[in-house]
């Protein structure tokens, strides 16, 4: 999910290697604004599990936005969930996606409330599913939460807690850090922790990063694979419009 809502919620959502030959639009009021990106990434890690079998993965997003702080977009990459012998497997994730963000008068607090909806074509359906999110950031410091009661189509309730961190360092140097707990009800599967420690730096209009994921035991079981989970370093570049 690469887009700034969920950026901001669970920076541990997507790590790429990117390029980009998007255009950006803004009206001549400054009201309306469109934005696109193209990437091709190491690999497109969600909540701490790779959804790429820790292969490449190429995406790309569109956004628009009013002055107001509404927003709408779409997101899309290709997934691999591991499976080389089901034809019903999905290899490709859209993502619709609307909410509105702003800052809480004078305070210096920004806020995000939004929905989302997960789609896996080539699955019939069978695993699409809406989230509702929220965002608090302040400074260096962000939180999130995203519900859905209908968690992977599977008629169970899932929520997902975060807590960010960015401070920039000198030469430019962004450091990064994320925890986040994915509450799962039990029939889904074990609960479990993901982190992620990284650094970014702008050169030449590129954003490159390294990045380091994990998660705890029970991600290894969410997972079913602990190489989807088990310390993930990412190189990145990165460029949006």
């Amino acid at each position: 999910m690469k887009f700034k809502t969920i950026l901001a919620m669970c920076l541990a959502a997507t790590t790429v290697l990117a390029t980009s030959s998007a255009m950006a639009w803004e009206s001549e009021d400054g009201a309306h604004s469109v934005t696109a990106n193209v990437l091709l990434g190491s690999d497109y890690v969600f909540r701490g599990i790779s959804q790429t079998s820790r292969k490449p993965t190429i995406q790309g997003g569109i956004d628009y936005e009013h002055g107001t702080g509404l927003y709408v977009g779409t997101w899309a990459s290709n997934v691999d969930f591991g499976s080389e012998t089901d034809a019903t497997e999905a290899k490709s994730e859209f993502n619709l996606y609307g909410g509105f963000s702003s800052e809480i008068g004078g305070t210096g607090v920004g806020y995000d409330i939004g929905a989302l909806r997960y789609y896996y074509p080539g699955l019939g359906g069978s695993d699409d599913f809406n989230e509702l999110y929220g965002s608090l950031s302040y400074r260096y410091f962000s939180i999130g939460i995203a519900h859905s009661g209908n968690f992977l189509n599977s008629g169970e309730k899932a929520t997902y807690y975060n807590v960010g961190f960015e401070y920039g360092l000198p030469y430019d140097i962004t450091l990064m850090a994320h925890a986040g707990y994915q509450n799962l009800d039990s029939t889904l599967g074990d609960s479990y922790k993901d982190y992620l420690v990284g650094v970014s730096k702008a050169i030449f209009d590129l954003e490159v990063s390294l990045t380091w994921t994990d998660t705890d035991s029970e991600g290894e079981n969410f997972a079913g694979d602990k190489d989807l989970v088990d310390n993930i370093v990412t190189f990145s570049v990165s460029k949006t419009f």
